[in-house]
């Protein structure tokens, strides 16, 4: 309760204006005339979830805490997006319009009964709905003008005990942000060595920045920038996840009942979303998990790290994580959908490595793809606390993400926005993955021959989300009943 206003509300990483729509689109079925009902009724309370995303947004300014001056410009565009269209508009339908005619004009009802259902749908887009995102935009306004540069959590009120709070919560760890840095440091430097025994693999005779330097900048490590670029990167993206279901037998004891696609992020939201990320199926497997990739850029895209994101945010990590956690049974709500981000975000990043075990990144490239993220999330590492901590300025961040990242520059400037708005939760990928790793270890060390990673994994996956300690004792029974 102490810190409820401290949080950013909308940022470069999301925004109340985006989630409705997203909500609506991807998770509000319309099965029956009741189900289009319900949808018209949520697209009129928008209004008053909008009054309240604004109260709550002044209440914050008032309190000292406004987001970061870089983020109104997207935010604002974004949510004008949503806008945008019939029946806002002339022009082509906008895309909440356009879902809601789709899912209308499936339904099994008479034709005048349709009819009634898509002039109130309209009447309460162009009513409650617009009225309550023309609130936000004109709450945004105002905020912008209070908002004061760029800086860290050290600049917001009590702003080193509320990033202390953000890094126990992100890595359920006493971790202090200067053992998180140099755990960064280290890490990183261990990587950068394995990193250049990939190049005198490949014959590359520059430094490490000059190869950073070619993966970006030659056409064979990229998509081209159109339609078809981005249909081959789903294509990619669709066979690695592809490759992983038919092994998984051979890695784990029980793999998720909900299905996995892949898709790219709505043109509407591409401004405010991340990189890559993973929408959760319905608990009981009808609606897919969806693995999201932010293809607005193609030149910014680049081939060696899709098998490595693939892995990650699909299968065998976030989905087989998050699908089986819902799954369970017999256990409470918060632990089938709550979570922990050391959790979650450490067993993304382990299945990373995972796939090289597995037998993939056959392509040095792509294994250098695979080393990259692991270097980012070093890098996430010391630029989190760099920024929240060590009072970094915006520019030394992305300076030192440059430096050290194969990220695009697209990319680099919205990792840096993103963890400027959101302190902490960086932190959280590679202090899990090294804790799943030192687990793993010591699993095989006391088991010997008895030893099965698919016993491992389930150890892992069978309780939902974990605290890093929970886990730990949650592995040391495994081993004790295994032993």
């Amino acid at each position: 309760m102490r810190w409820r206003n401290h949080f950013y509300q909308a940022t470069t990483n999301g925004s109340p204006a985006g989630e409705i729509p997203v909500f609506l689109i991807n998770q509000h079925r319309v099965d029956g005339v009741g189900d289009a009902e319900a949808y018209i009724a949520r697209l009129k309370d928008s209004q008053r979830v909008m009054t309240e995303v604004c109260a709550s947004l002044m209440a914050a300014a008032e309190a000292g805490v406004v987001a970061p001056a870089f983020t109104f410009g997207p935010v604002e565009a974004d949510t004008r997006k949503i806008l945008t269209g019939a029946p806002f508009s002339l022009g082509e339908d906008s895309a909440i319009w356009a879902d809601f005619r789709k899912k209308v004009s499936g339904l099994t009802a008479p034709e005048a009964e349709k009819s009634r259902l898509l002039s109130e749908g309209r009447a309460a887009l162009l009513g409650p709905f617009k009225a309550g995102y023309e609130t936000f935009l004109a709450t945004q306004k105002d905020l912008k003008g209070l908002a004061r540069g760029n800086r860290g959590a050290w600049a917001l009120p009590d702003g080193d005990a509320f990033y202390a709070y953000r890094l126990k919560g992100s890595t359920t760890t006493d971790l202090s942000a200067d053992q998180i840095h140099q755990t960064g440091l280290k890490e990183l430097a261990r990587i950068q060595g394995e990193m250049r025994a990939i190049m005198a693999t490949v014959g590359f005779k520059g430094s490490l920045q000059a190869f950073f330097k070619e993966l970006k900048t030659n056409p064979k490590f990229q998509y081209p920038n159109t339609a078809e670029g981005r249909a081959a990167y789903l294509k990619d993206a669709n066979g690695y996840i592809a490759q992983v279901m038919a092994a998984a037998p051979r890695y784990f004891l029980r793999l998720p009942k909900a299905p996995l696609e892949v898709r790219a992020v709505e043109a509407w939201r591409q401004e405010t979303a991340s990189v890559a990320f993973y929408n959760r199926p319905a608990p009981d497997g009808s609606r897919p998990g969806i693995y999201y990739v932010n293809l607005a850029d193609m030149t910014q895209v680049l081939k060696p790290q899709i098998e490595g994101i693939s892995y990650h945010e699909g299968a065998p990590g976030h989905h087989f994580q998050i699908a089986l956690a819902q799954e369970l049974q017999g256990i409470p709500k918060f632990r089938r959908f709550g979570g922990y981000g050391a959790y979650s975000e450490g067993w993304g990043l382990y299945s990373e490595k995972l796939g090289k075990e597995m037998g993939y990144y056959a392509d040095p490239y792509s294994d250098f793809g695979r080393l990259s993220l692991e270097a980012w999330r070093a890098v996430r590492l010391v630029v989190d606390t760099g920024m929240h901590a060590k009072r970094w300025s915006r520019e030394q961040a992305i300076s030192f993400f440059r430096d050290n990242s194969l990220l695009s520059e697209r990319d680099i400037v919205k990792e840096v926005e993103r963890y400027i708005s959101n302190p902490g939760q960086a932190t959280s990928y590679m202090v899990g993955q090294l804790k799943i790793f030192e687990l793993r270890a010591r699993a095989q060390k006391a088991l010997g021959a008895r030893y099965d990673i698919r016993d491992f994994h389930d150890a892992v996956l069978k309780d939902g989300a974990l605290p890093l300690d929970v886990l730990e004792t949650q592995v040391d029974s495994y081993i004790a009943a295994a032993g």
